[in-house]
Protein backbone atom coordinates (compact mmCIF):
# COMPACT_ATOMS: atom_id res chain seq x y z
CA UNK A 1 0.00 0.00 0.00
CA UNK A 2 1.33 3.67 -1.00
CA UNK A 3 1.40 6.54 2.00
CA UNK A 4 2.68 9.39 2.50
CA UNK A 5 1.73 12.62 0.50
CA UNK A 6 2.52 11.11 -3.04
CA UNK A 7 -0.24 13.96 -4.94
CA UNK A 8 0.66 17.04 -2.56
CA UNK A 9 0.14 19.69 -4.95
CA UNK A 10 -1.95 17.58 -7.76
CA UNK A 11 -5.55 18.40 -8.44
CA UNK A 12 -7.90 15.66 -9.08
CA UNK A 13 -11.41 15.63 -10.63
CA UNK A 14 -13.80 11.97 -10.14
CA UNK A 15 -17.11 12.33 -11.31
CA UNK A 16 -19.88 10.56 -9.18
CA UNK A 17 -17.85 11.45 -6.18
CA UNK A 18 -20.29 11.46 -3.66
CA UNK A 19 -20.75 7.59 -3.02
CA UNK A 20 -19.66 4.24 -3.59
CA UNK A 21 -16.11 3.75 -5.57
CA UNK A 22 -15.87 7.29 -6.76
CA UNK A 23 -15.69 8.81 -3.00
CA UNK A 24 -13.38 5.88 -1.94
CA UNK A 25 -11.05 7.27 -4.98
CA UNK A 26 -11.30 10.55 -3.94
CA UNK A 27 -11.09 9.83 -0.51
CA UNK A 28 -7.61 8.27 -1.19
CA UNK A 29 -6.00 10.75 -3.27
CA UNK A 30 -6.98 13.42 -0.93
CA UNK A 31 -5.38 11.29 1.86
CA UNK A 32 -2.48 11.35 -0.75
CA UNK A 33 -2.49 15.16 -0.46
CA UNK A 34 -4.32 15.95 -3.86
CA UNK A 35 -7.05 18.78 -3.62
CA UNK A 36 -10.27 17.06 -5.03
CA UNK A 37 -12.72 18.00 -7.22
CA UNK A 38 -16.21 16.14 -5.79
CA UNK A 39 -18.58 15.99 -8.29
CA UNK A 40 -22.31 14.07 -7.96
CA UNK A 41 -26.24 14.95 -8.02
CA UNK A 42 -26.44 15.95 -4.91
CA UNK A 43 -28.45 18.21 -2.59
CA UNK A 44 -26.07 21.67 -2.84
CA UNK A 45 -26.18 21.51 1.14
CA UNK A 46 -25.39 18.30 1.28
CA UNK A 47 -22.31 18.77 -1.41
CA UNK A 48 -21.09 21.51 0.51
CA UNK A 49 -21.25 19.79 3.86
CA UNK A 50 -19.20 16.46 1.90
CA UNK A 51 -16.70 19.23 0.49
CA UNK A 52 -16.18 20.38 4.10
CA UNK A 53 -15.39 17.43 5.49
CA UNK A 54 -13.54 16.74 3.08
CA UNK A 55 -11.41 19.57 3.95
CA UNK A 56 -11.04 19.27 7.51
CA UNK A 57 -10.50 15.33 7.40
CA UNK A 58 -7.51 15.77 4.43
CA UNK A 59 -6.07 19.12 4.97
CA UNK A 60 -6.45 19.35 1.18
CA UNK A 61 -8.26 22.17 -1.14
CA UNK A 62 -11.93 20.78 -2.07
CA UNK A 63 -14.61 21.90 -4.67
CA UNK A 64 -17.87 20.12 -4.84
CA UNK A 65 -19.93 20.44 -8.20
CA UNK A 66 -23.46 18.75 -8.96
CA UNK A 67 -23.29 19.73 -13.23
CA UNK A 68 -25.07 17.42 -15.29
CA UNK A 69 -22.40 15.66 -16.79
CA UNK A 70 -25.12 13.89 -19.45
CA UNK A 71 -24.90 16.66 -21.38
CA UNK A 72 -21.80 18.71 -23.29
CA UNK A 73 -22.88 21.80 -21.45
CA UNK A 74 -22.64 19.97 -18.19
CA UNK A 75 -19.43 18.61 -18.48
CA UNK A 76 -18.50 22.00 -19.94
CA UNK A 77 -19.35 23.91 -16.55
CA UNK A 78 -17.88 21.14 -14.23
CA UNK A 79 -14.40 21.44 -16.10
CA UNK A 80 -14.71 25.02 -16.43
CA UNK A 81 -15.11 25.47 -12.32
CA UNK A 82 -12.52 23.11 -11.71
CA UNK A 83 -9.98 24.67 -13.54
CA UNK A 84 -11.04 28.38 -12.77
CA UNK A 85 -10.89 27.02 -8.75
CA UNK A 86 -7.33 25.00 -9.05
CA UNK A 87 -5.76 26.38 -12.50
CA UNK A 88 -5.89 22.91 -14.24
CA UNK A 89 -6.68 19.35 -13.06
CA UNK A 90 -4.05 16.52 -13.02
CA UNK A 91 -5.58 13.52 -12.38
CA UNK A 92 -9.24 12.83 -13.96
CA UNK A 93 -11.31 9.63 -13.20
CA UNK A 94 -14.12 9.47 -14.71
CA UNK A 95 -16.12 7.29 -12.78
CA UNK A 96 -19.87 8.26 -12.92
CA UNK A 97 -22.39 5.38 -14.31
CA UNK A 98 -26.14 4.69 -14.27
CA UNK A 99 -27.39 1.31 -15.15
CA UNK A 100 -30.84 -0.07 -16.65
CA UNK A 101 -31.62 -3.47 -17.15
CA UNK A 102 -34.53 -4.63 -20.15
CA UNK A 103 -33.96 -6.75 -23.50
CA UNK A 104 -32.97 -4.87 -26.44
CA UNK A 105 -36.43 -5.16 -28.10
CA UNK A 106 -38.07 -3.91 -24.84
CA UNK A 107 -34.94 -1.31 -23.98
CA UNK A 108 -36.68 2.35 -23.76
CA UNK A 109 -34.57 4.84 -26.31
CA UNK A 110 -34.18 7.75 -23.38
CA UNK A 111 -32.27 4.99 -21.26
CA UNK A 112 -30.01 4.40 -24.11
CA UNK A 113 -29.55 8.06 -24.47
CA UNK A 114 -29.00 8.75 -20.89
CA UNK A 115 -26.52 5.24 -19.95
CA UNK A 116 -24.59 6.33 -23.29
CA UNK A 117 -24.69 10.41 -22.67
CA UNK A 118 -23.12 9.89 -18.80
CA UNK A 119 -21.46 6.45 -18.73
CA UNK A 120 -19.29 7.39 -22.20
CA UNK A 121 -19.77 10.52 -23.44
CA UNK A 122 -18.99 12.59 -19.99
CA UNK A 123 -16.04 10.87 -20.23
CA UNK A 124 -14.91 11.92 -23.46
CA UNK A 125 -16.09 15.26 -22.92
CA UNK A 126 -14.18 15.61 -19.66
CA UNK A 127 -11.09 14.18 -21.42
CA UNK A 128 -10.99 16.60 -24.67
CA UNK A 129 -11.24 19.64 -22.22
CA UNK A 130 -8.38 18.68 -19.86
CA UNK A 131 -5.95 17.04 -22.03
CA UNK A 132 -4.07 20.15 -22.84
CA UNK A 133 -3.34 21.46 -19.86
CA UNK A 134 -1.96 17.86 -18.91
CA UNK A 135 0.17 17.77 -21.99
CA UNK A 136 1.37 20.99 -21.45
CA UNK A 137 2.22 20.22 -17.65
CA UNK A 138 4.03 17.09 -19.03
CA UNK A 139 2.03 15.44 -16.52
CA UNK A 140 -1.31 13.53 -16.16
CA UNK A 141 -3.44 10.79 -15.18
CA UNK A 142 -6.54 9.39 -16.69
CA UNK A 143 -8.78 6.43 -15.05
CA UNK A 144 -11.89 5.91 -16.52
CA UNK A 145 -13.76 3.23 -14.78
CA UNK A 146 -15.17 0.74 -16.86
CA UNK A 147 -16.59 -2.53 -15.22
CA UNK A 148 -15.61 -6.07 -16.35
CA UNK A 149 -18.50 -5.10 -18.71
CA UNK A 150 -16.17 -3.08 -20.48
CA UNK A 151 -14.64 -6.62 -21.37
CA UNK A 152 -17.28 -9.56 -21.50
CA UNK A 153 -21.22 -8.88 -21.86
CA UNK A 154 -24.19 -9.91 -20.11
CA UNK A 155 -27.85 -10.37 -20.70
CA UNK A 156 -30.02 -6.94 -20.95
CA UNK A 157 -27.76 -5.06 -20.30
CA UNK A 158 -26.87 -3.64 -24.11
CA UNK A 159 -26.44 0.54 -23.41
CA UNK A 160 -24.10 -0.32 -20.53
CA UNK A 161 -22.11 -3.13 -22.31
CA UNK A 162 -22.05 -0.86 -25.55
CA UNK A 163 -20.80 2.14 -23.38
CA UNK A 164 -18.25 0.71 -21.38
CA UNK A 165 -16.75 -1.15 -24.09
CA UNK A 166 -16.24 2.06 -25.53
CA UNK A 167 -14.66 3.32 -22.28
CA UNK A 168 -12.16 0.37 -23.47
CA UNK A 169 -11.40 1.73 -26.81
CA UNK A 170 -11.50 5.47 -25.73
CA UNK A 171 -8.96 4.51 -23.68
CA UNK A 172 -6.67 2.68 -25.76
CA UNK A 173 -6.80 5.80 -28.02
CA UNK A 174 -6.14 8.74 -25.56
CA UNK A 175 -3.50 6.49 -24.21
CA UNK A 176 -1.17 5.82 -27.42
CA UNK A 177 -2.27 9.39 -28.30
CA UNK A 178 -0.70 11.04 -25.20
CA UNK A 179 2.07 8.02 -24.54
CA UNK A 180 4.89 10.34 -24.94
CA UNK A 181 3.38 13.53 -23.10
CA UNK A 182 4.03 12.21 -19.97
CA UNK A 183 0.27 11.26 -19.54
CA UNK A 184 -0.97 7.77 -18.82
CA UNK A 185 -4.52 6.87 -19.86
CA UNK A 186 -6.32 3.69 -18.16
CA UNK A 187 -9.36 2.19 -17.58
CA UNK A 188 -10.36 -0.50 -14.19
CA UNK A 189 -13.13 -2.93 -14.86
CA UNK A 190 -13.96 -4.03 -11.31
CA UNK A 191 -16.49 -7.16 -10.78
CA UNK A 192 -18.84 -7.13 -8.23
CA UNK A 193 -18.02 -4.28 -5.81
CA UNK A 194 -19.27 -3.62 -2.17
CA UNK A 195 -21.71 -1.07 -2.46
CA UNK A 196 -24.71 0.13 -1.22
CA UNK A 197 -26.21 0.14 -4.67
CA UNK A 198 -25.92 -3.67 -5.48
CA UNK A 199 -26.40 -4.36 -1.79
CA UNK A 200 -30.33 -4.85 -2.74
CA UNK A 201 -29.40 -7.04 -5.17
CA UNK A 202 -28.18 -9.14 -2.20
CA UNK A 203 -30.62 -8.27 -0.15
CA UNK A 204 -33.36 -9.18 -3.05
CA UNK A 205 -31.61 -13.02 -3.23
CA UNK A 206 -31.42 -13.68 0.58
CA UNK A 207 -35.40 -12.47 0.71
CA UNK A 208 -36.39 -14.70 -2.04
CA UNK A 209 -34.08 -17.89 -1.20
CA UNK A 210 -34.94 -17.70 2.54
CA UNK A 211 -31.38 -17.55 3.51
CA UNK A 212 -28.69 -14.76 5.63
CA UNK A 213 -27.80 -12.10 3.89
CA UNK A 214 -24.18 -13.41 3.86
CA UNK A 215 -25.31 -16.42 2.11
CA UNK A 216 -27.67 -14.45 -0.78
CA UNK A 217 -24.90 -11.85 -1.56
CA UNK A 218 -22.44 -15.75 -2.05
CA UNK A 219 -25.23 -17.04 -4.13
CA UNK A 220 -25.16 -13.57 -6.46
CA UNK A 221 -21.59 -13.49 -6.62
CA UNK A 222 -20.66 -16.75 -7.62
CA UNK A 223 -22.94 -16.50 -10.58
CA UNK A 224 -20.24 -14.58 -12.64
CA UNK A 225 -16.71 -14.70 -10.42
CA UNK A 226 -15.08 -17.57 -9.00
CA UNK A 227 -13.60 -16.02 -6.21
CA UNK A 228 -16.82 -15.26 -3.85
CA UNK A 229 -16.42 -12.26 -1.96
CA UNK A 230 -17.07 -8.36 -3.40
CA UNK A 231 -14.23 -6.14 -3.66
CA UNK A 232 -14.39 -3.59 -1.29
CA UNK A 233 -14.21 0.34 -2.48
CA UNK A 234 -10.94 1.31 -0.92
CA UNK A 235 -9.43 -1.30 -2.99
CA UNK A 236 -10.42 0.16 -5.70
CA UNK A 237 -9.41 3.61 -4.42
CA UNK A 238 -5.75 1.80 -3.53
CA UNK A 239 -5.53 1.02 -7.29
CA UNK A 240 -6.23 4.28 -8.31
CA UNK A 241 -3.65 5.67 -6.25
CA UNK A 242 -1.09 3.03 -7.57
CA UNK A 243 -1.77 4.61 -11.22
CA UNK A 244 -1.12 7.82 -10.42
CA UNK A 245 2.14 7.26 -8.80
CA UNK A 246 5.40 7.15 -10.20
CA UNK A 247 5.31 3.26 -10.34
CA UNK A 248 2.30 3.20 -13.12
CA UNK A 249 4.37 5.73 -15.38
CA UNK A 250 4.90 3.72 -18.12
CA UNK A 251 1.33 1.69 -17.56
CA UNK A 252 -0.78 3.18 -20.00
CA UNK A 253 -3.71 1.97 -22.31
CA UNK A 254 -4.18 -1.13 -19.88
CA UNK A 255 -7.81 -2.18 -18.95
CA UNK A 256 -7.02 -3.81 -15.47
CA UNK A 257 -9.79 -6.06 -14.16
CA UNK A 258 -10.20 -6.15 -10.42
CA UNK A 259 -13.35 -8.91 -10.56
CA UNK A 260 -12.51 -12.29 -8.42
CA UNK A 261 -11.80 -14.24 -11.46
CA UNK A 262 -14.81 -13.12 -13.39
CA UNK A 263 -13.18 -12.63 -16.76
CA UNK A 264 -10.13 -15.20 -16.42
CA UNK A 265 -13.23 -18.08 -17.22
CA UNK A 266 -13.26 -16.41 -20.86
CA UNK A 267 -10.74 -17.65 -23.38
CA UNK A 268 -11.57 -14.37 -25.22
CA UNK A 269 -10.18 -12.66 -22.48
CA UNK A 270 -7.06 -10.84 -23.55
Amino acid sequence: MLSGKLLAGKTALVTGSTSGIGHAMASKLAEAGANVVLHGLMDPTEGETLRQDFEQQYDVQCLFSGADISTAEGNEELVAVSVEKFGGVDILINNAGIQFTAPIEEFPVAKWDAIIGINLSSAFHTTRLLISGMQQRGWGRIINIASVHGLVASLNKAAYVAAKHGIVGLTKVVALENADKGVTVNAICPGWVDTHLVAAQFQARADRDGVSLEEGKRSVIVEKQPMPKATPPSSLGDLALFLCSDAAATITGISLPIDGGWTAQRSTFR
